[in-house]
């Protein structure tokens, strides 16, 4: 386990696995509100998946899992693409490397790509955007009439503030989340197994992880920053059951970047890094084969 320690002294915690001085680096950005641990699976796989060494990289974004708790002001995509610069900078500071990120982890890849595009031609040689958004996520109700989707994500931004003001470090009880997040996150033929896990890390989240964020999230509009991948190999997944990040935003992001592979999976949900756990990988491995050094 590492820590690094951004430039305004926020603290994150980076698990590395796969062999240290591998030629390419696979980093793995999680969702809003989760950590590193929904990518634990397809670390686990890639380097088989590979067929040699590769060095795979999670952190938790500020605010998430074991890194340190957010400040007001520090809760936007922005923030956290500055950090993954900070973090490829520092932690990688040579050498091919491979993006992946889920949800506001894919936000984050776009908005480094729109505050940081050097870092695209000199060091990324892949990415692969995962139930993500290129913007207007806003106009989406998920699964719901439009008025009952805004009550919904006011409740959230109240329920966040109310803990918040009353100190409370976790926003909820995991058991009482999950019937919840069975709906809104995953497809058919989940796991159970990853339905409590999943639930546990939401649960632990810091009150002003779960408000500060989101209404960054919903103004997230990027689209135009992903000229800046259009020389990257881009492979976009997403769950044909999406419900917070419908296909039609996957398919926004391929109609930019007309090399991109667009893979919808018809029975999975949200969670396409613990759903489709081997496809996931498997796409990786190949943009990381792509990327290793001649001779």
């Amino acid at each position: 386990m590492l820590t690094f320690t951004t430039s305004d002294g926020t603290r994150l915690v980076i698990e590395e696995t796969g062999a240290p001085d591998a030629p390419v680096t696979v980093l793995l950005l999680h969702a809003w509100t989760l950590s590193r641990r929904t990518w634990t699976r397809v670390a686990e796989l890639l380097p088989k998946e590979v067929g040699g060494p590769v060095r795979v990289l999670r952190y938790d974004h500020r605010g998430h899992g074991d890194s340190a708790a957010p400040v007001t002001g520090s809760t936007t995509i922005a923030q956290l693409a500055d950090d993954l610069a900070e973090v490829l900078t520092e932690v990688v500071p040579s050498g091919p490397v491979v993006l992946a990120g889920h949800s506001i982890g894919g936000m984050t890849i776009m908005a480094l790509a729109e505050r940081h595009p050097e870092l695209f031609t000199a060091r990324v040689a892949g990415v692969e955007f995962v139930n993500t958004s290129s913007g207007e996520l806003g106009r989406d109700a998920p699964g719901l009439p439009a008025p009952l989707a805004r009550a919904m994500v006011k409740a959230q931004l109240v329920h966040g503030r109310l803990l918040e003001r009353r100190g409370a470090r976790k926003i909820g009880p995991p058991t009482l989340l999950r019937p919840y997040l069975r709906w809104l996150l995953f497809g058919v033929g989940y796991e159970r197994a990853h339905l409590r896990e999943t639930s546990e890390i939401i649960a632990g989240s810091h009150p002003l992880t779960l408000h500060g964020f989101l209404s960054d999230v919903l103004a997230h509009n990027r689209t135009k920053a992903l000229s800046a991948l259009s020389s990257v190999p881009v492979v976009v997944l997403t769950g044909g059951r999406d419900r917070l990040t419908p296909p039609k935003h996957s398919r926004v992001i391929a109609e930019q970047l007309p090399r991109a592979q667009l893979v919808i999976y018809p029975g999975a949900g949200h969670m396409v890094p613990v759903e489709r756990s081997h496809e996931a990988a498997r796409l990786l491995a190949g943009m990381v084969r792509t990327a290793l050094p001649v001779g």
